[in-house]
């Protein structure tokens, strides 16, 4: 019988929040005790309802279209809902380095007022969703919980004021919140201006993959459905206050990344193309999960099958992404 029953997701027509949907109902699937599922997502251009066409007609899910910066509509959502996850963020580096002030106002003005509607509406359990990229760069080692936040760009930036949020409403209100930090995901129904999604669909059409500076730029990779799989075991086992990392030690440098991608399609490596780096451009992320392993969990998934699995999707996929590169904004 799950613990929570009645669930808010934020975001659930993105990447990882649409994953989580599904995840959740097939795990779920004939229990006695229905879980009910709301999906509050504002489809801006990365939320997609495409994402869950294939559980749209189930009785235990429900969409609704909206902002998680509305008052009104969040507070009616939250009445009698057991546990909120919010997965609701502007996500994309570059995106943020053009224009910030639209992730301070989804990722820290929408968290405040989630915020708010839990603590309103007695909320047993909020989980948030936040990002490995609020510790920084580091060279040696890794971060674990207790890292100091040196956020090196707005967007992860606004993630860290968010998460210090939520810290606050633990610590002053006794709200039950978690905070999880994942590395950097990967797997089906990924907006294509992400690095592999976009690179293994430009090679599929037989463009430039475009790799920034030397491409030595260091990455962790979380497969999502083992990022869902800890979200959840972090939702029902997880103890209130505190953080999780959520990791894998899939460790690589962009240009090997970059190279595998191609070697799996067949592609000549000639289709790598090196630009300009963007600015603050972090050297290399790296996470311990110790705390998340002590309590239980582990990925299952070997990084080499989830991304020929990755790939082979978006292969059989074409009609998905097409629609979506149509209408994207070129950043290189």
């Amino acid at each position: 019988m799950p613990k929570f029953k009645k669930i808010l997701i934020t975001g659930g027509a993105g990447f990882i929040g649409s994953n989580f949907v599904r995840y959740l109902l097939r795990k779920t699937k004939g229990e006695k005790q229905k879980i009910k599922i709301v999906n509050l997502d504002k489809l801006t251009y990365s939320g997609n309802l495409a994402n869950l066409k294939d559980i749209e007609k189930d009785e235990r899910y429900k969409f609704v279209k909206g902002d998680i910066c509305d008052r009104r509509c969040v507070s009616e959502l939250a009445k009698g809902i057991d546990a909120i996850i919010n997965f609701a963020a502007e996500s994309h580096v570059d995106r943020s380095i053009r224009d910030s002030r639209e992730f301070i106002r989804t990722n820290v003005s929408g968290t405040q007022v989630l915020l708010d509607a839990a603590k309103e509406n007695g909320i047993r359990r909020f989980i948030h969703i936040s990002t490995d990229e609020v510790y920084g760069s580091i060279v040696k080692g890794h971060f674990n919980e207790d890292s100091m936040l040196a956020p090196n760009s707005p967007y992860a930036a606004s993630k860290a004021a968010a998460d210090l949020l939520v810290r606050s409403y633990f610590v002053t209100h006794n709200l039950p919140a978690i905070i999880t930090r994942s590395s950097n995901n990967f797997g089906p129904y990924q907006y294509p201006e992400k690095v592999i999604p976009l690179f293994v669909t430009n090679a599929l059409e037989n463009k430039k993959v475009p790799l920034y500076a030397d491409g030595s730029n260091v990455r962790e990779w979380l497969y999502v459905e083992d990022n869902c799989s800890a979200i959840d075991f972090i939702l029902n086992f997880g103890k209130v206050g505190e953080i999780y990392n959520i990791s894998s030690k899939n460790e690589m440098r962009n240009i090997d990344l970059t190279k595998m991608v191609l070697k799996i399609l067949g592609k000549d490596e000639k289709l790598i193309k090196f630009v300009k780096d963007r600015p603050g451009h972090d050297k290399r992320y790296a996470l311990t999960f110790r705390k998340l392993k002590e309590l239980g969990w582990e990925p299952q998934h070997k990084f080499k099958d989830a991304l020929e699995a990755t790939v082979l999707w978006y292969k059989e996929n074409v009609k998905w992404w097409k629609r979506l590169k149509k209408r994207q904004e070129k950043f290189w």
